[in-house]
C-alpha cells in the first residue's frame, strides 16, 4: 500500500515513517513548500526510518486565468473574509518553485518522485534518474499514460475520479475524470509500466479489486486522514464523521482547480461563480480557510476527500494500513 502525497500539511514526515513501519510507501508533499521547507521534511523524515519513501512535485501550468473573472470572485469573497476577521490573498500565479525542488532532490536524491498535474520536464526525469531515483507520474486518462511513459516515466498513478483533494489530470479544462474501475483496466491496456491505483481505496475490498486489474498497490488518502499522524485540520478530521456532511463534490471553489471534497456551505455558494485559476485562487482564498480552520468553521473550510470519506477512522496509521493488509 501507498499514502496518497496530500499537499497542504495533511502529509506529515510522521504520518509517512508510520505507513513505512506498517511494510507500505509513504509520500511527502512538496506542494505549496519551498525548496528549503522540502529539505527540512526530508531530514525529519530521515530521523524517523531508514526505509524507502517518496516525495511528491506539482507540475506548474501556464498562467492562462482571466484577470477580470478572478477579480469578480475576489469581489464576491470578500464578506467571507470581513466575516473571518482577514484579508483575501494575492491572486497570483506561481510556479510553486518546481526548479529549485527538482534540483534539490537531483542533489540529494530520494527512492521515488513522483509528479502530479503533468508531464514533468524530459531533463527533470533525466536528473532524477541520474540521481538514482525512480519517477511516478500521476494520470487520469489513458492518452496521459502514454505521454507519460514516453516522457520516462518508470511507473504510474492512475488516479480514478472517486479521488480526494485535487483531480491530477494534465488538463484542467476537461470537466470529467473517469471512475477507477474503467479508468484501470483502459490504463493497464495501454502501457507496460507498474501502475498504483488511487480514487476510493479505503479497505481491503478495494485493493483486491485493484490488485485484481493489475494495478501492483492501491493508494490511501482519504483513509489516513483521521489519524493522529496526519496534519489535518481538527475541523476537517472531524468533519469526516460529522453526519452534516453526506456527499463529495468537485470543485474549483477553493483554489480555481478541479479538487474532490465534502459539499459544504461555502463549495455550494461559490462553486457555480469559481474561475478556473490555479493558482491564483488558492491563494486568494488562503486566508479565508487558514481563519475557518483556526475557528473551527468546517461550513467554510475545503474539506478535501475521496467518495470513500465515511470509512476513514482515528486509527494510528500503522494499524489502518495493518488491518488492511491482514483482510487481504
Amino acid at each position: 500500500m501507498v499514502a496518497a502525497p496530500m499537499a497542504g500539511g495533511a502529509s506529515t514526515p510522521a504520518l509517512v515513517a508510520a505507513v513505512t513501519r506498517a511494510g507500505g510507501l509513504g509520500f511527502l508533499a512538496a506542494g505549496y513548500r519551498t525548496a528549503e521547507e522540502t529539505a527540512a521534511q526530508i531530514r525529519e523524515l530521515r530521523s524517523l526510518t531508514d526505509a524507502p519513501f517518496g516525495v511528491n512535485l506539482f507540475v506548474p501550468g501556464p498562467d492562462t486565468a482571466d484577470p477580470d473573472t478572478v477579480a469578480a470572485y475576489r469581489a464576491r469573497l470578500e464578506p467571507e473574509a470581513r466575516r473571518l476577521g482577514v484579508e483575501l490573498g494575492p491572486a497570483r500565479w506561481h510556479d510553486d518553485a518546481f526548479a529549485e525542488k527538482v534540483d534539490l532532490l537531483a542533489a540529494d536524491p530520494v527512492p521515488v518522485v513522483s509528479f502530479t498535474f503533468g508531464l514533468p520536464p524530459r531533463p527533470a526525469v533525466t536528473a532524477l534518474h541520474a540521481a538514482g531515483s525512480a519517477v511516478v507520474v500521476t494520470v487520469t486518462t489513458p492518452e496521459e499514460a502514454r505521454a507519460a511513459v514516453e516522457a520516462g516515466a518508470d511507473a504510474l498513478c492512475v488516479q480514478g475520479a472517486q479521488a480526494g483533494g485535487h483531480q491530477g489530470s494534465f488538463d484542467d479544462a476537461r470537466e470529467r475524470t473517469e471512475p477507477l474501475e474503467r479508468l484501470l483496466p483502459a490504463v493497464r491496456a495501454a502501457v507496460d509500466v507498474p501502475l498504483i491505483a488511487a480514487g476510493g481505496v479505503t479497505g481491503a475490498e478495494e485493493v483486491r479489486a485493484v490488485l485484481a486489474e493489475g494495478a501492483i498497490a492501491a493508494q490511501l488518502g482519504t483513509a489516513l486522514l483521521r489519524t493522529p499522524e496526519s496534519g489535518a485540520s481538527a475541523t476537517h478530521k472531524d468533519a469526516l464523521a460529522d453526519p452534516r456532511f453526506t456527499a463529495t463534490a468537485v470543485t474549483r471553489a477553493f483554489s480555481g482547480r478541479r479538487a474532490r471534497g465534502l459539499v459544504n456551505r461555502f463549495l455550494a455558494e461559490h462553486d457555480a461563480q469559481a474561475p478556473a485559476a490555479y493558482p491564483q485562487v488558492h491563494y486568494l482564498t488562503g486566508p479565508v480557510r487558514a481563519a475557518a480552520a483556526r475557528a473551527g468553521d468546517a461550513t467554510t473550510l475545503h474539506l478535501w476527500a475521496g467518495t470513500g470519506f465515511r470509512a476513514a477512522r482515528p486509527l494510528p496509521a500503522a494499524e489502518v494500513v495493518a488491518e488492511i493488509a491482514a483482510d487481504l
